[in-house]
């Protein structure tokens, strides 16, 4: 009687008060072994995993902007589940589906509601894992088989992406690649020239691709598994990045980067990475000598799937041509094309000298 009663998106507390209102106390109330499984029915809001959704607005990957996301579900995109750690917040996106902005991707991701400078003090933590990345995908694209699932995102300007944290994996391997990014912030009046720079933190970095549209490189040895939990730390203070990740069986790895003075200036600084990958297709600029130092920054966190439908001819480095099945969505998640991030656990600190980034809604949205 009482499991019928109860959805899946009311709050354990909640289902408590309604046995109470119901008389179901005492002598009344039914033995513990059903109350168990009423708790084992009931599924927490997101803000009841994480709490701290009002600091956020959530962008869909039907590319609607929901705003705050606390008590919020939707099983296409965003949910919570729980397994023996406990429960986690998902963040579900198509290959294919309406973007939000001018992005060529989807994405079920939130963004700051805020936005701050480099010189000042701010931070995200996350514990998340993936269990899904599309198993389509042109083998020679880079972003192929990758999802992101951190981010500090530029709120002026270009709009550019001073850190955007990915996750990739090879159809058939056992084990993916966690790297981070560093994209420039491009000299000039004209962002067409800007590039990535990829480290690796477990695995590879962005640059490991197949020789051949329908061949995959080797697996890396010291990957991510699905469903293996890591924890990114973000850290900004007088213009440094510090980057922190742990995972229980991996060695920790550090790094930092300056974000108000650029290492990107001349030709003799860019990577030759860099020249690889994105000169041949004439994104080859140079960053701006101030780097991010003028650009109100904001972190964003969750599920933007890095590959598309569009044919590799428009980019080979972004441009997947994978099954997108015209944009069905129950098409694309039966057979796995889709890419899927869980979160336990996140925090986020910034100033009080912290200010809206309501315009950057009120342009992309």
């Amino acid at each position: 009687m009482f499991k019928k009663m109860i959805t899946k998106t009311i709050p354990l507390g909640v289902v408590t008060s309604l046995l109470l209102l119901s008389g179901c106390n005492n002598a009344s109330s039914p033995p513990a072994n059903d109350l168990d499984s009423i708790k084992e029915t009931t599924t927490p809001y997101a803000g009841e995993v994480i709490p701290f959704f009002d600091n956020w607005k959530l962008i869909l990957g039907d590319g609607s902007n929901v705003g705050d996301a606390s008590k919020y579900e939707n099983k296409d995109f965003f949910y919570t589940a729980s397994d023996s750690t406990g429960d986690w917040v998902v963040f579900k996106t198509p290959n294919a589906g309406d973007t939000h902005g001018t992005s060529n991707n989807t994405r079920t991701e939130l963004a700051q509601t805020k936005k701050w400078r480099a010189m000042t003090k701010a931070s995200l933590e996350a514990t998340v894992k993936v269990m899904n990345v599309s198993r389509t995908g042109d083998e020679r694209v880079a972003a192929s088989h990758a999802v992101v699932i951190g981010q500090i995102h530029s709120a002026d300007a270009f709009e550019n992406e001073p850190l955007k944290i990915f996750y990739k994996k090879f159809p058939g391997h056992t084990k993916g690649s966690v790297f981070w990014h560093y994209e420039i912030n491009t000299a000039g009046n004209s962002n067409a020239k800007r590039w990535d720079y990829s480290t690796a933190v477990w695995g590879n970095d962005f640059s490991a691709v197949g020789p051949t549209e329908n061949t995959i490189p080797d697996e890396p040895k010291n990957g991510i598994m699905y469903g293996e939990a890591f924890t990114y730390k973000i850290e900004i203070q007088n213009g440094i990045m510090n980057l922190t990740f742990t995972s229980d069986g991996h060695e920790t790895k550090t790094f930092t980067k300056n974000l108000i003075t650029s290492d990107y200036t001349t030709m003799a600084d860019v990577p030759d990475q860099t020249k690889k990958l994105f000169f041949p297709i004439g994104q080859d600029g140079l960053e701006r000598a101030n780097a991010y130092a003028e650009e109100g920054l904001f972190f964003k966190l969750g599920s933007y799937n890095q590959t598309n439908g569009k044919s590799p001819e428009v980019n080979r480095n972004w441009c997947s041509g994978a099954e997108t099945h015209d944009g069905d969505l129950q098409k694309q998640y039966a057979d796995g094309n889709y890419a899927e991030v869980w979160f336990k656990d996140a925090s986020i600190f910034v100033s009080k000298e912290a200010y809206s980034n309501e315009d950057y809604f009120l342009k992309n949205d």
